[in-house]
């Protein structure tokens, strides 16, 4: 291949990553900045929180704590919760509170199901105006319920999402990585909302959406909050974020548990890339720039690593007198023993933060190579295991 072809290929590929994690990100938050911040009334439309769990003993009686103490009308809540044929006991907590409760719901499943699933009958069960969609994992603050429906005053809005914290400090794992990615997503989903009314898919977790617009996921589709996200957008509503509605979760700290977790998602968003293609594909969509900076470009980036890194390299061997490229050559190479160097100093108890960050970059990107194998071999369920609780 010629020398201009590989160049082409080198600065296309680096480009895409700078723009989606960089670029993009910066001039998104920074316009979102000079958006007036719309503050909303006092909203109290009946809602439903709808939950599925599966073995999680160790956290749902704190979990189901933390919504019996929102500040919300009592009388226009209701709580029901999916057990998954939980083995371990979650099933019994969970009726044991519905017998002092009675806006709590246990509603059991027989076999394993999986969540898309769980949500989508729970939701035809539910009377609420409103469904909050919470992971049986996740803490609600107080107010949270309150801050989460208040955006709905406005008929345009058809999603609203959480903004999730952690007190994790673990240095060992990746842990503090995870907050500060975790972070980030949620500064650019917010200036999202308000720059395109358009935030690109909720963290799965919690959100709230309008049930009249919820739409069933087609089969064994993974991710059903990006998928739920989309369709509300399709439909010409509004979807946002609100960073006052907070809620508290365990972050990952292990980098092998989290590439799972990510390894799935990633499986779900390349069902969900070719299932809205006529979105990204079209430049006249009004969410065609942040579907194709945030998600899209990203959702590609381990093939832009590869690229960039392959031409580089035939570039240097075409090259090698060039000081350019042997630098950006020497620089891609760094990165990959960088990750490869903080594995070695994890197995003897070094953790150092700036390596960790690497490692974190580099496994993402992992997890998304791997999604796409695993969609192109064909996804037979959408039912999967957990992640580990109190890693």
């Amino acid at each position: 291949m010629q020398s201009e072809h590989l160049h082409i290929i080198f600065v296309l590929s680096c480009g895409a990553i700078l723009m989606s994690y960089l670029f993009y990100p910066i001039l998104c938050i920074a316009f979102a900045k000079v958006i007036k911040k719309k503050n909303y009334e006092d909203y109290h439309p009946s809602v439903t929180i709808v939950c599925a769990a599966y073995n999680e003993s160790c956290i749902i009686r704190a979990k189901l704590d933390s919504l019996l103490r929102s500040n919300y009308d009592r009388s226009k809540l209701e709580i029901l919760i999916g057990d998954d044929g939980s083995t371990d006991g979650t099933d019994k907590i969970i009726n044991d509170v519905q017998k002092l409760f009675d806006h709590v719901k246990l509603v059991p499943f027989n076999g394993r199901n999986g969540k898309p699933k769980i949500i989508e009958i729970l939701t035809a069960q539910a009377k609420g105006e409103i469904i909050i969609s919470t992971d049986a994992n996740i803490i609600f603050d107080k107010d949270t319920i309150k801050l989460l429906v208040a955006p709905f005053q406005d008929e345009k809005i058809g999603l609203v999402d959480t903004i999730i914290k952690s007190n994790d400090s673990n240095k060992e794992g990746i842990a503090k990585q995870e907050q500060s990615y975790i972070g980030l997503e949620a500064d650019l989903k917010h200036a999202e909302g308000k720059v395109f009314g358009a935030m690109m898919g909720p963290f799965g977790a919690c959100f709230a959406i309008r049930k009249s617009l919820y739409k069933p996921l087609p089969a064994n589709f993974l991710v059903d909050d990006f998928h739920i996200c989309m369709n509300i957008l399709k439909d010409g509503y509004k979807a946002i974020s609100i960073k006052e509605a907070i809620v508290f979760e365990e972050v990952s700290t292990e980098l092998k548990e989290e590439i799972r977790r990510k390894t799935r998602i990633a499986t779900g968003n390349i069902q969900n890339l070719f299932f809205f293609k006529s979105l990204w594909l079209n430049p006249f969509s009004k969410i065609f720039i942040p579907f194709v900076f945030h998600k899209v470009l990203r959702w590609f980036g381990p093939i832009f690593l590869i690229l960039a890194l392959i031409s580089n390299c035939l570039l240097y061997l075409q090259l090698p007198s060039d000081p350019m490229i042997r630098i950006l050559l020497i620089c891609q190479l760094l990165l990959y023993i960088g990750s490869l160097f903080d594995l070695i100093l994890q197995k003897i108890g070094i953790h150092t933060v700036f390596l960790r960050y690497i490692s974190h970059f580099l496994g993402m990107n992992w997890a998304l190579l791997l999604g796409f194998i695993r969609y192109f071999k064909g996804v037979k369920t959408n039912v999967w295991e957990p992640t580990k609780r109190n890693q």
